[in-house]
């Protein structure tokens, strides 16, 4: 579950935590200053969650006007889908609303890998550089590879697992 707060602007009032959309707007609605005013503008904060959510989060830029959207977002996407928001959003330079719809259809190429090498390796056994007999695949250097595909590839750690990517 995501636990989000609703800091005031007005130094004089004080904020709440809330789980959805409904829970903020019954407790927005009662909330009032030290003068009985009410409360109008609020910064929404990540408090608790999965570690994907809050990178989700600090990606999407939570905000009072958007965060119900997120929370369904939140809720509703698959790993995947999250992961390819932040890059896509981040890193890659699309809006908001290029990739709020589908993240899954931006074109974009993901590797779960621990390193630049471990992604040359898996090239050279997936055959992108044709047949290499087993005698020689000890002569290749996959570091000299890893060079040549970082100048296409970029790398990412979100909520401790390492991507490596290529933005189309």
């Amino acid at each position: 579950m995501i636990l989000l707060h609703a800091q005031p602007y007005d130094i004089s009032a004080k904020g709440f935590y809330f789980e959805s959309a409904e829970d903020y707007e019954v407790k927005a609605e009662n909330n009032e200053n030290d003068y009985g005013e009410p409360v109008e503008e609020y910064e929404i904060q990540f408090i608790d969650g999965e570690d994907i959510d809050c990178a989700l989060a600090e990606a999407w830029s939570i905000n009072q006007a958007n965060f119900a959207a997120y929370l369904e977002a939140a809720g509703d996407w698959d790993e995947d889908d999250k992961h390819r928001y932040i890059i896509a959003v981040d890193e890659c330079g699309y809006s908001h609303e290029q990739v709020a719809g589908d993240p899954s259809s931006i074109d974009m190429t993901l590797y779960v890998v621990s390193s630049m090498s471990e992604l040359a390796e898996q090239f050279v056994e997936e055959g992108l550089f044709d047949e290499i007999p087993d005698s020689l695949k000890f002569y290749i250097d996959y570091e000299a590879i890893a060079r040549d595909l970082s100048a296409d590839y970029s790398e990412i750690t979100i909520a401790g697992t390492n991507f490596i990517f290529h933005c189309a």
